[in-house]
């Protein structure tokens, strides 16, 4: 089942770079990659978008866990005849989790992604979650109604 791969891919790649960055990246703080444009800095991010809301860990636990439930249960019904949304949705899915298991295991998010024209540090998750909200949002948009709701 593809969406069980996608879940499982985002997540693997998701703590295996946060386990990189753990053990490779704390101990220098930051590794500029080019420069100019993109370095990986190290932060611990309490809040949810943009550091908003520190310190919140099982607020954002219990809210992220309701939400990734209800996608859950929109892929199981939708990925056998809806496949470009049951990815999207996997996509979110799979970040949202991704981040769900450092915000139980740390307390805190791990992100590390900065590029230099975009003030926030990000992660991989973080990465799933927009790219699948952002192409589930314009293949609704562009999508009739009726193809949608089945």
């Amino acid at each position: 089942m593809y969406p069980v791969l996608i879940i499982a891919a985002v997540i693997i790649l998701d703590q295996f770079t946060k386990f990189l960055v753990n053990t490779r990246l704390v101990p220098i703080g930051e590794y500029i990659v080019i420069p100019g444009l993109l370095e990986f800095t190290y932060v611990q991010n309490r809040g949810i978008a943009f550091g908003m809301f520190q310190d919140l860990r099982w607020f954002f636990v219990t809210v992220t866990s309701i939400i990734a439930i209800v996608v859950l249960i929109f892929i199981f019904k939708m990925f056998k005849k809806y496949f470009f949304y049951t990815i999207c949705l996997s996509l979110i899915f799979g970040g949202a989790i991704g981040n769900i298991i450092d915000r139980i295991r740390f307390g805190y998010v791990t992100d590390f992604i900065h590029f230099s024209f975009f003030p926030p540090v990000f992660n991989i998750a973080d990465s799933a979650v927009v790219v699948g909200a952002i192409a589930l949002s314009i293949a609704i948009l562009f999508t009739k109604e009726d193809k949608i709701i089945g």
